[in-house]
C-alpha cells in the first residue's frame, strides 16, 4: 500500500505531466463554441481525438453523443471518471475574450472546464502508467442539463460494453473562492422533480366572472398553498424546496381563460421526502380545483426526475484525505449538501439493481478579484453575491483547471491503490 503522503506527491507529479497550455487552449475553444444537450457533436469529436492522442481506446456515440475512453494498464481496480459536455440556452454576459460565439448559448455551468480537466487527467494518467495498475474509464457525458444523458449512456450499455467500474468519480466547478476543494459525505445534491399542472376552468367575459370558473384564481390558490408543504408537512431536519417557476394563463385583458398552467420544481435530499412532497402537490392541486367547482380534475404530469446524489462515505473520506495531503488541510472544506441536482448517480445503477459506490465533489472557482470585491463581511454573504452556475456572468477562474486535473488524478490514484 502507498502512504497518503507519497500518493499525494505522486499525484502532483503525474498531474504536472500534461500539456497545460494545450488544455487551457482547449477549454477556451470549447467555451467559444458551446453546444446544447444532445447536440455536442463537435465537443465529443474533439474529446475523442484528445483521448486517442493520449493513447486511450475510444468509443463514440454512446447514448447519443457520449464518448467512452478505456485505458487499461494491467490487473487491478477499474475507476470511472466522468465529465459533462452540454451548455445552456443562456446569453453570455461575461465579457471574456473567449466568450461564446453562439448567440443565446453559453457554458454557464462549467461543463467545458470539466471536459478540459478530464482530458488533462487522461494525459497525465496515460503518461504516468508506470505509477499505477488497473483500468480507467473516461466518460464524456451529453445532456446533463436535461437529466437525460446518464440514462441514455446507461441504456446504451455503458456498464455492459465496457469494464465494469469499482467506483465512479466526478467533480464540478462552483461559486466560491478558487483554490478550495469541497467534499461532502452522504447526500451532496438534491433529488429533483419537474412537474406540470394544468388547471381546467370555464372561460368567459372578464366583465361577467360570475358565469365562469376562473382557473387563474384556482392557480393562485394552488401556488399559495404549495408554500405550506415545506413549512408545515416536512420535518425540519430535512432540506426541501418547492418552487413555481412558470405560470401561463390567458391571452387578453378581458377574457377569463379556460385553463391555467403551472410549472414546478421540487428538490429534497431523500427519495422519501421527494415522494411525500409530490403526493402533497397532487392533493393540494386536486383539492383546490374541487373547492372551486372546476369542471375537471387537474392534469398533473411528472416531466423529469433526477435522484439525489448520495456520496459513498468511505470513498468520500478517502478522497478528501488525499486532497488534504495534496492541497493542505485548510483548503478542503465541507459545505454541506446543496439543493442543485445532477444525473451523475444514474451512471452507478447496474442492470441487476445494485449500485456502484461513487463520489462527487466541488471545486470553487470564483476569481480572487471577483471574490474580494463581492459585498459581505462573511464567506456566506459573499457567496450570495458572486455569479453562480447558470448565471450569464458565470466565469470560472481558468487557473482551477490545473487544480482540477490534479484533484481528479489524485482521486483516481487513491482508488486504484485500494485492494481488489
Amino acid at each position: 500500500m502507498t502512504s497518503a503522503t507519497s500518493l499525494a506527491a505522486q499525484a502532483h507529479a503525474l498531474a504536472a505531466d500534461h500539456d497545460h497550455h494545450a488544455i487551457r487552449a482547449l477549454y477556451e475553444d470549447l467555451h467559444r463554441h458551446p453546444e446544447l444537450a444532445h447536440a455536442e457533436h463537435t465537443t465529443a469529436a474533439r474529446a475523442a481525438k484528445e483521448l486517442r492522442d493520449s493513447g486511450v481506446e475510444v468509443t463514440q456515440n454512446v447514448g447519443g453523443t457520449g464518448v467512452v475512453g478505456v485505458l487499461e494498464n494491467g490487473p487491478g481496480r477499474t475507476v470511472l471518471i466522468r465529465a459533462d459536455m452540454d451548455a445552456l440556452p443562456v446569453q453570455e454576459s461575461t465579457g471574456l475574450p473567449y466568450a461564446s460565439r453562439v448567440d443565446g448559448v453559453m457554458h454557464a455551468c462549467g461543463h467545458d472546464m470539466h471536459t478540459a480537466m478530464l482530458l488533462g487527467s487522461a494525459q497525465a494518467l496515460a503518461r504516468g502508467r508506470r505509477h499505477w495498475t488497473g483500468t480507467v474509464l473516461f466518460v464524456l457525458q451529453p445532456a446533463e442539463e436535461t437529466g437525460e444523458g446518464a440514462l441514455a449512456m446507461r441504456a446504451d450499455g455503458l456498464l455492459e460494453r465496457f469494464p465494469r467500474p469499482d467506483v465512479l468519480l466526478a467533480q464540478h466547478v462552483s461559486a466560491g473562492p478558487a483554490g478550495l476543494v469541497a467534499h461532502v459525505e452522504g447526500p451532496v445534491l438534491a433529488a429533483s422533480t419537474s412537474i406540470d399542472i394544468i388547471i381546467h376552468g370555464r372561460g368567459g367575459h372578464g366583465s361577467r366572472p360570475d358565469t365562469t370558473i376562473d382557473p387563474i384564481i384556482i392557480a393562485a390558490a394552488v401556488v399559495g398553498r404549495l408554500q405550506s408543504i415545506v413549512a408545515r408537512e416536512i420535518a425540519p431536519r430535512h432540506s426541501a424546496v418547492v418552487t413555481v417557476g412558470r405560470i401561463h394563463a390567458g391571452t387578453a385583458h378581458n377574457v377569463i381563460p379556460e385553463t391555467a398552467e403551472l410549472g414546478l420544481t421540487v428538490r429534497s435530499t431523500t427519495g422519501e421526502v421527494q415522494d411525500q412532497i409530490v403526493t402533497a402537490i397532487r392533493r393540494i392541486a386536486t383539492g383546490e380545483c374541487a373547492a372551486a367547482g372546476a369542471p375537471a380534475q387537474p392534469e398533473i404530469r411528472i416531466v423529469k426526475s433526477m435522484p439525489a446524489t448520495v456520496n459513498d462515505t468511505t470513498t468520500a473520506r478517502r478522497i478528501a484525505q488525499t486532497h488534504r495531503e495534496m492541497f493542505g488541510a485548510t483548503h478542503v472544506i465541507d459545505p454541506g449538501p446543496a439543493m442543485g441536482s445532477e444525473d451523475f448517480s444514474e451512471l452507478a445503477l447496474c442492470p441487476d439493481g445494485t449500485s456502484i459506490p461513487y463520489h462527487y465533489w466541488f471545486l470553487p472557482s470564483t476569481t480572487a478579484a471577483v471574490w474580494d470585491a463581492a459585498e459581505g463581511a462573511s464567506p456566506v454573504q459573499k457567496f450570495a453575491k458572486v455569479p453562480s452556475a447558470h448565471s450569464p456572468h458565470f466565469a470560472p477562474d481558468p487557473a482551477v483547471i490545473g487544480q482540477g486535473v490534479a484533484a481528479m488524478t489524485g482521486a483516481v490514484l487513491a482508488e486504484l491503490n485500494q485492494p481488489t
